[in-house]
């Protein structure tokens, strides 16, 4: 039997990236371009078809063998119908992704949330390869999230399922508003924007601090300063983690996961985010519920989103 292959596509503001993943996950081949919103949707998905051809075409597998083509969109998407509702990345509205890469390339299309597709990705090629339910955190600009139940994403009633950024955790009396219109959310707190803020905050008040030394004060000089012994950079470390465990002991409780899954910026911190986030994670959730369930790193960091989009059309 001839081997089929997946294409997949991270469709990003900026770059479109495409990818080739062989029956096990595995990526194979990967081709990278320029995504040129400003040129519109239908150029955009020109772009695509001329991206998956040539990614195929300078592969060592033909045009038929590919049995599905997968694409991970940031924005709110009607997912049955393949359309992209809303993007603020991509300035898209009402867009028929699906059926116009279907016409134009002659393949099953399937789309789906970037989050969503990134925790695919995970489960399929991964740090998830080999588990059945998982829950994926992308710890960014903002924070993301993604359920695998089975093997398959949940997506939910309309598609919020896996909005782990907009749990709402931080008590009343420490909340601040969130971009979503609620207060309190995960991503306040937890994120690179959140933890920047916090430490902004702490420079703000005249907090001793190695942090009052930088111009622009980035996530990462929070976290280099929390290594060097700052006890402000410290604290604001070990807050955005508690916030980030407390979210793990509701969403164990909820789907029982048997790994949690930490990729984005914010989580090539390492052990001195992860350390107290499983200590939060055991102390809150019922022990039935954290007993051999992992809190481990992503692995593929960028390919997260092809391999997953490319794993959308597993049967």
């Amino acid at each position: 039997m001839t081997q089929r292959i997946y294409v997949g596509v991270d469709l990003g503001g900026t770059s479109i990236k495409v990818g080739l993943c062989d029956e096990e996950g595995k990526l194979v081949q990967t081709f990278e371009g320029p995504t040129g919103t400003e040129h519109g949707p239908d150029y955009v998905l020109d772009r695509i078809e001329e991206y998956v051809r040539k990614l195929v075409s300078d592969s060592a597998y033909e045009w038929e063998q590919v049995a599905g083509i997968g694409a991970g969109i940031a924005g709110f998407l009607d997912i049955p119908n393949g359309f992209v509702e809303l993007s603020p990345n991509l300035g898209w509205r009402n867009v028929a992704v699906k059926k116009t890469l279907e016409e134009k390339l002659g393949k099953t299309v399937t789309i789906d949330n970037d989050a969503n597709v990134a925790a695919l990705g995970e489960a399929w090629g991964g740090a998830g390869r080999g588990i059945a339910n998982l829950v994926c955190y992308t710890l960014g600009t903002g924070v993301g999230g993604g359920i695998i139940i089975n093997g398959k994403i949940y997506q939910g009633y309309n598609g919020m399922a896996g909005e782990l950024g907009h749990m709402s955790v931080v008590p009343d009396v420490e909340a601040i508003a969130c971009n979503c219109g609620q207060t309190g959310c995960l991503e306040t707190v937890s994120s690179a924007t959140g933890i920047v803020r916090m430490g902004n905050d702490a420079k703000e008040r005249g907090d001793r601090t190695s942090l009052a030394l930088i111009d622009t004060i980035t996530a990462k000089d929070v976290f280099d300063a929390a290594k060097a012994g700052d006890e402000v950079s410290t604290r604001i470390v070990n807050r955005a983690a508690f916030y980030i465990g407390k979210s793990m002991a509701a969403v164990a409780i909820t789907v029982n996961p048997q790994r949690f899954i930490l990729g984005g910026g914010v989580s090539k911190a390492g052990e001195i985010l992860f350390n107290p986030i499983r200590e939060t994670f055991h102390k809150l959730a019922p022990e039935r519920a954290y007993s051999g369930v992992e809190v481990v790193p992503a692995t593929l960091g960028n390919d997260a989103g092809v391999v997953g989009a490319a794993g959308l059309n597993l049967r």
